[in-house]
């Protein structure tokens, strides 16, 4: 298992806990839209941080990132497998060319 597969799978298990001990359960328990709005408020601050050029705080900035997107992708019952399989899809295709598809 991967480490995104751990960690999707971790969060989906806190669904439904107690949001006292648990932060992912607290972003649960605030609901989808505010998932959605710490996914965009860790996402800028990944951003400033790849100005700014520090390689540190934009590799931690990113994990809060990947972490906030996947809790978000659960709270819209989205599984991570569904992420994964689009982008195989796109494999080997320009981005160019896939956006073209769309």
């Amino acid at each position: 298992m991967s480490t995104l597969d751990s960690l999707f799978a971790t969060i989906e298990s806190r669904r439904g806990a107690d949001p006292d001990s648990s932060w992912t359960a607290k972003l649960f328990a605030k609901g989808p839209e505010k998932c959605a709005e710490k996914f965009g408020e860790e996402a800028v601050e990944a951003i400033i941080e790849a100005v700014k050029g520090d390689r540190e705080k934009l590799t931690s900035e990113a994990a809060d990132v990947l972490y906030h997107l996947l809790v978000m992708l659960a709270a819209r019952d989205v599984p991570l497998s569904d992420v994964l399989d689009e982008l195989a899809r796109r494999q080997g295709l320009s981005g160019i060319e896939e956006k073209a598809r769309r």
